[in-house]
């Protein structure tokens, strides 16, 4: 006979009403959180592929037109907190609706801004209304998936991010060339639009969450025990680091693809993002990296396969170039996707507060990124974009070197203390 504790598993995992691969409410909810995604990065760096054409428009340098993209990724990073208490009391699915409806709208408006300063200022409008919308979904999905499938369906949620990054440059890029920025940015926006359509008809009612009041004293409580968990801060700052290589790399590349020895078209540069797949691909596997790896293999290897990427892509063949991109993005989504599902994980409560920390944290690392890598490009060409990037890998390296000697010294503990008595 079975032992009394597999019996008792057993029980709790029939008697588990959260969804599992193969149920009904599973498939719509991935497919809902991955239009999401998809809408989420097309809108919030829908500018990014068109950097050299708005600097060409407005007469602005590589760094000035960097915040059209720095600005919705820095706003999204300060608003992603205060919007994931406001969850806590309307409700997960009614904050996704209403931050992805006020994005499309204003997405709608960005086409028309007349000079640079307003074109900041509405995609930092953008920004804030979009952050009510990552850390949400991660907290949904963790009250309403079970833990075992968790990590894939955060990996498919980011997965529509990875998509969504690569045809909205993907489409701006191409209409960009034919019909100028404003058509390739209005163009994001009529997809995007599609998009929530197709979010708010799929995504399932929430059957496991339960509304509280929003109370600014058990929101810095909860902030606080979060930030004194050292494995989440260690978190937090790992998706900081990799966000940072990647807003570097994707705001400088432009850039350099528009000059000698490349000189190529708008719509060329634009269809180089289709190497986003390879990040569809990294963030669906993260579940399997973490089964056979664990979470800090798995972080090893993102991290030298996205330092592999920077040094490759030093090179002045295009192709050498473009096989450098594959591995930083399927690195950097890797990663993302690892320690974006560790949170999820790790924290025991107010779980959409820690998912909003960690999006603070990789939103602003993108933001210092965008800035970072656009300056340095400007001062040193694409080396000194390379640096940074690097400089980032050597973080993330440092901080889980720190994290494994941490897990040493405590598994240690238990023995020393026993050897002592």
């Amino acid at each position: 006979m079975p032992p009394a504790s597999t019996k008792a598993a057993a029980t709790n995992a029939s008697a588990d009403t959260r969804l599992s691969p193969g149920a009904p409410g599973y498939r719509r909810t991935s497919l809902a959180l991955f239009a999401a995604g998809l809408a989420t990065f097309a809108l919030l760096y829908s500018t990014q592929a068109l950097l050299p054409a708005i600097s060409a428009e407005f007469g602005a340098t590589a760094s000035a037109a960097s915040w059209t993209v720095s600005a919705a990724t820095g706003a999204l990073a300060l608003c992603v907190l205060p919007l994931s208490a406001l969850s806590e009391r309307f409700g997960r699915r009614a904050m996704m609706t209403a931050s992805l409806t006020v994005a499309v709208a204003v997405a709608l408006l960005v086409p028309l801004a007349p000079n640079l300063e307003s074109l900041i200022a509405l995609r930092a409008l953008q920004g804030a209304a979009l952050a009510g919308l990552p850390a949400s979904a991660m907290a949904y999905l963790a009250e309403e998936v079970r833990p075992k499938a968790l990590i894939a369906a955060i990996g498919l949620f980011v997965a529509g991010n990875s998509i969504g990054g690569m045809s909205g440059r993907l489409v701006t890029g191409w209409v960009a060339q034919m019909w100028g920025w404003r058509a390739g940015l209005a163009a994001v926006g009529l997809t995007s639009l599609l998009c929530a359509i197709a979010f708010r008809a799929l995504l399932p009612r929430a059957r496991h969450f339960t509304p509280g009041p929003v109370n600014p004293k058990v929101l810095v409580s909860a902030v606080r025990t979060h930030l004194s968990d050292p494995l989440l801060v260690r978190l937090y700052v790992i998706g900081a680091l990799f966000m940072t290589v990647f807003g570097a790399v994707y705001t400088a590349i432009g850039y350099r693809l528009v000059e000698a020895p490349f000189s190529l078209p708008q719509g060329v540069i634009g269809s180089i993002f289709l190497v986003y797949l390879v990040g569809t691909v990294a963030s669906a596997a993260a579940g399997k990296l973490v089964g056979r790896l664990g979470r800090r293999g798995a972080l090893y290897l993102a991290v030298s396969t996205t330092a592999a990427g920077l040094l490759l892509s030093l090179s002045d063949s295009l192709a050498a170039v473009l096989a450098g991109l594959v591995l930083i993005t399927a690195g950097f989504f890797a990663g993302h996707a690892v320690a974006s599902s560790s949170v999820s994980r790790t924290a025991k409560t107010a779980r959409a507060q820690a998912s909003a920390l960690y999006q603070s944290a990789y939103y602003l690392g993108s933001s210092a990124g965008g800035t970072l890598g656009a300056i340095a490009f400007h001062a040193g060409g694409w080396a000194g974009t390379v640096l940074i990037g690097l400089v980032a890998v050597l973080g993330v390296v440092s901080v889980t070197l720190y994290g494994s000697h941490s897990a040493r010294v405590a598994a240690r503990r238990p023995q020393l203390a026993a050897a002592c008595n």
